[in-house]
């Protein structure tokens, strides 16, 4: 018999069309899976922006591994000494390590997206102009400049990329990837110019500075944030929350023990690798890349990653893993080293862009300070512990000097252990969002405009009830 009834009748109660079931029961399964990925704060990001960004985050982070990729020149062609060397890339890096948690601070009373072509700039220029003149007060001069205006930049970079990503883990992961690369395209911008013209070639130093300033003019057409005078546009955005200071400074200083491990391999894992391989100057080179490699894959994977587990367990478990690795970097002699050096890589460079927006979760109402303190001082702490350990292997030996890296991650791990998943505000009003066009609000004005302290009561939490533990 047929199921379906004649034109003009209505189904009998509890038949219905077979069609109509077919289509009902796929837009019930398109719907949960649009819940599903909404109420885990990882709606579509806007790929134009965020791609725009990312490649201006990559301008702008050459003219932080400029300055020490300048050092050898500077000795060279003005025979500058060790120390004299040395105090300018203290200047710039100190500058910048410093003033980026005030530069975010700025950024949390008032919308400064003009902060970001101007400080590309900024940048750019300090660099370009350190090898135009020979006095030292000049060249140390312009190298702050330069520090100030990374530090300018990095704190609303970091908002305007959260509102382009729109909460997706992955999104921010590709940002902070264009960090990364152009950080390790510094030394060979710098060989391309200098090592070519001399130090007074540096003025050609300034194309990557103009192409990130054309970079950021054009996302913050396309990025939709608010300009207007008042409060950031970050605390307009999101939703009000409070601030919760011993987990970001819990996570805070879990990310100094990262900076240390990884700015000491920096310095000396080349070296190491040629007494640990007994290889020349291409062994060395080649472990320094595979440290640089493996963060570019980790950085991207590590936004994958907490996409499925969570953002907290992910970090959790790449500190607890990089144990291992740096102890294997350590105490392994021969070609398995470069395996751990790979290893400690990706642990050290999974958690990256996760720091920042966990940072921000933590204090919502501070975005731009969280931003600053996660990208700069945190991150600029290892720096200063590098000569450290270059003392204690003048005093010993390098295989002395780098064992007590071993602990740092360990450190860290305990730091993070009893840290929770905090609220993702784009879930929140992803959350109250559907709500609201599920359930009609009786006044028309709570329907245009979500409460927050409900969106913030609503939001998923990852991992909160799995607060200890890798």
């Amino acid at each position: 018999m047929p199921t379906t009834p004649p034109p003009g009748r209505a189904a009998p109660p509890g038949r219905s069309d077979p069609s109509q079931r077919i289509h009902q029961s796929r837009r019930s399964r398109r719907s949960h899976r649009s819940h599903r990925s909404e109420a885990s704060g990882a709606p579509r990001p806007s790929g134009s922006p965020l791609l725009l960004l990312a490649l201006g985050h990559a301008c702008v982070d050459v003219y932080q591994g400029a300055v020490a990729a300048l050092v050898p020149f500077f000795l060279a062609e003005r025979a500058y000494t060790y120390a004299a060397a040395s105090g300018i890339v203290l200047a710039a890096s100190l500058l910048s390590s410093v003033a980026q948690p005030l530069f975010g601070a700025l950024t949390d009373k008032w919308p400064m997206p003009w902060l970001l072509p101007v400080s590309t700039l900024a940048g750019g220029v300090g660099v370009a102009l350190s090898g135009v003149s020979g006095s030292y007060a000049l060249t140390l001069t312009v190298v702050a400049v330069s520090g100030i205006g990374v530090a300018a930049y990095h704190p609303e970079s970091a908002r305007m990329a959260r509102v382009a990503s729109r909460g997706s883990h992955t999104a921010m992961g590709w940002f902070s990837l264009g960090g990364n690369l152009g950080f390790a395209t510094a030394p060979l911008a710098v060989s391309a110019v200098v090592a070519t013209g001399g130090l007074h070639a540096s003025p050609l130093l300034i194309v990557p500075a103009l192409v990130g300033a054309a970079l950021c003019l054009a996302a913050l057409r396309t990025v939709n944030a608010p300009t207007t005078t008042g409060r950031s546009a970050s605390a307009a955005t999101r939703p009000a929350g409070k601030d919760d200071w011993p987990a970001f400074l819990r996570m805070s200083g879990a990310i100094v023990c990262r900076s240390i491990v990884f700015v000491g391999l920096s310095a000396f894992i080349s070296l190491y690798a040629r007494q640990r391989t007994g290889g020349g100057e291409i062994a060395g080179t080649a472990a320094l890349f595979v440290l640089y490699l493996g963060g570019a894959i980790g950085t991207v994977a590590g936004g994958r990653l907490a996409t499925r587990y969570g953002r907290v367990r992910v970090v959790r478990w790449s500190y607890a893993l990089t144990v291992p690795a740096v102890a294997g970097i350590v105490l392994v002699p021969g070609p398995l080293l470069y395996l751990f050096v790979a290893l400690t890589s990706a642990g050290l460079y999974v958690p990256f862009s996760l720091h920042v927006t966990l940072g921000q979760d933590y204090l919502p109402r501070r975005v731009g300070t969280a931003s600053g303190v996660t990208l700069g001082l945190t991150v600029s702490v290892g720096g200063i512990a590098s000569p450290l350990i270059g003392a204690a292997a003048d005093a010993t030996s390098l295989q002395t000097a780098l064992a007590p890296l071993i602990a740092l991650p360990a450190l860290g791990w305990l730091l993070l252990r009893t840290l929770h998943e905090p609220a993702m505000p784009e879930a929140a009003m992803s959350e109250v969002s559907m709500s609201e066009a599920a359930t009609p609000a009786a006044d028309p004005a709570e329907a245009a405009a979500p409460d927050p302290a409900r969106a913030v009561a609503r939001a998923p939490h990852r991992d909160t009830a799995r607060t200890t533990g890798p």
